[in-house]
């Protein structure tokens, strides 16, 4: 291991709504409709009202992942 820790990150650009199921997917290495597949069953099992406020809780909780700027090609000279 290289010292660095793995950190529990929301990833916005990938999420439907917060990213909260793209974070946790990343986290486990497992495939994001995985993560909400199982986020849907418990929603279902649990009843709707506890699985918002779980989800709105997490959003609030977890940071999100820091945006990657990718600067632009410089620009080719032009003319002679």
């Amino acid at each position: 291991m290289d010292g660095s820790m793995k950190r529990l990150l929301r990833d916005p650009q990938r999420g439907w709504i917060a990213g909260i199921a793209a974070g946790f997917a990343d986290y486990y290495s497992v495939d994001v409709v995985l993560v909400r597949a199982i986020f849907v069953v418990a929603l279902i099992l649990t009843g709707l009202l506890p699985g918002v406020i779980a989800y709105l809780a997490l959003w609030v909780l977890i940071p999100p992942r820091p945006v990657e700027v990718v600067a632009p090609p410089p620009a080719a000279p032009s003319g002679p």
